[in-house]
């Protein structure tokens, strides 16, 4: 196996045309941190604007499918292609897709975005270029973790290819027009990110917290950890069989579990210190918001008077956006050379995302969903913008130490 050197100086003159040395081109965290955060606020703001009224949706696809799959497969999907083939590289220390490569498969997932919202009735073409995006990053983090034997990682391969089978039923069931089904599988997408935050989370945010606050050590949980995961597993079989299969039986008992284990892995990482530093404050609490809306889905399966999608926009927004915000702001910063610290505006990017989310989920209990939707949707808009404002250069410019990354 050939290792690539992590130090490897980027040539002091290369031609304009060599992909390989242009700077967006160089790790999969760049074009796809930057697309994902541009599109998280294109595509709310349509969104908004067709909850608005001011842009007319012409399809028989409704528009919530829209929304909801370019949530989870367009904009979370991204960030978790571009996380898993850039930390693939330190894992292995195996080269990652870039150049030519990177920049195919950030093609295919351009073109994804816009046939689906232009051309919605083209749901084969927009199948075709989404589930290629998938298999070229499924293809390249496989040959990496495959070929430096990596198995604790293989579990991420199983991830990846599941949110693609996903993503190919959601189009089926579109194209057959069973509109219902085809949601239950963007709510299955959602579990399946918690899962995936669950195992990233366990990983880096006591590290992160270990390493930011200079402690001696960080936290430890292993057999927590290994128990969250099958519970996890579990209760996403129980709500494939209960939604899909439409088995008599209740995915929320095994859903709850994991949210409170979820909680209590959040309470042992938690330092008095953390609130200090917005790179781990904003972590531990998207962590945080991700189990407390794991909870609320968990009752929603008990109880009429907590509202499914409220619930589950509790985890999106709250645990997912925020989680992502967070994880984008420090891989961004550490894979270009830059001390791991934000400005202010990012500070208040993560505020924003959060109040989003609480509004998105609390404020239909106290004022017009439909408005509390367009005030979630203006937060979630802002916050996204501060953060392309500020990373727009940091992903698009050369390291500061002049390396490759």
């Amino acid at each position: 196996m050939r290792t690539i050197n992590l130090a490897e100086p980027i040539p002091t003159q290369a031609p304009w045309y060599d992909v390989r040395q242009w700077p967006i081109f160089m790790l999969a965290f760049r074009p796809m941190f930057l697309g994902a955060a541009t599109w998280a606020v294109v595509s709310i703001a349509l969104w908004a604007g067709i909850l608005s009224g001011t842009l007319i949706w012409d399809s028989a696809i409704p528009a919530t499918l829209w929304h909801a799959h370019e949530m989870i497969f367009g904009f979370a999907g991204a960030v978790a292609v571009g996380f898993l083939l850039t930390a693939a590289q330190n894992w292995t220390n195996v080269p990652s897709i870039n150049g030519v490569k990177l920049a195919l498969l950030v093609s295919f997932w351009l073109a994804a975005r816009y046939v689906f919202f232009a051309h919605p009735t083209l749901l084969a073409v927009t199948l075709t270029v989404q589930t290629a995006f998938w298999l070229i990053a499924i293809i390249c983090l496989s040959s990496m973790l495959l070929r430096a034997r990596s198995k604790n990682n293989y579990v991420f391969i199983a991830i990846l290819c599941a949110l693609c089978t996903f993503n190919t039923l959601f189009f089926i069931l579109l194209l057959q027009q069973n509109f219902e089904l085809a949601r239950s599988f963007t709510h299955i997408a959602v579990l399946l990110f918690m899962l995936l935050i669950g195992i990233v989370g366990g990983r880096v945010i006591p590290f992160f917290t270990a390493r930011g606050l200079a402690l001696n050590e960080q936290v430890r949980t292993p057999k927590l950890d290994r128990l969250l995961l099958w519970t996890s597993v579990l209760g996403i079989i129980g709500f494939v069989l209960s939604q899909v299969f439409m088995l008599p039986l209740n995915p929320g008992y095994l859903i709850a579990l994991a949210a409170l284990m979820h909680l209590a892995r959040s309470i042992l990482w938690f330092q008095k210190r953390v609130i200090f530093v917005p790179l781990l404050w904003s972590l531990h609490l998207g962590y945080a918001l991700s189990a407390l809306g794991l909870a609320l889905v968990a009752s929603s399966l008990f109880t009429t008077h907590v509202y499914f999608n409220d619930a589950l926009h509790l985890i999106t927004l709250g645990g997912i956006g925020l989680t992502i915000m967070a994880m984008m702001a420090r891989v961004s910063l550490g894979h270009t050379g830059r001390p791991l610290h934000v400005p202010v505006i990012i500070n208040i990017a993560f505020i924003t995302i959060t109040l989003g989310a609480l509004c998105r989920t609390f404020l239909p209990y106290f004022i017009s969903p439909h408005q509390a939707w367009l005030y979630s949707a203006a937060l979630w808009c802002a916050s996204f913008s501060l953060f392309v404002y500020h990373y727009f250069n940091v992903l698009t410019q050369k390291r500061v130490d002049g390396r490759r990354g």
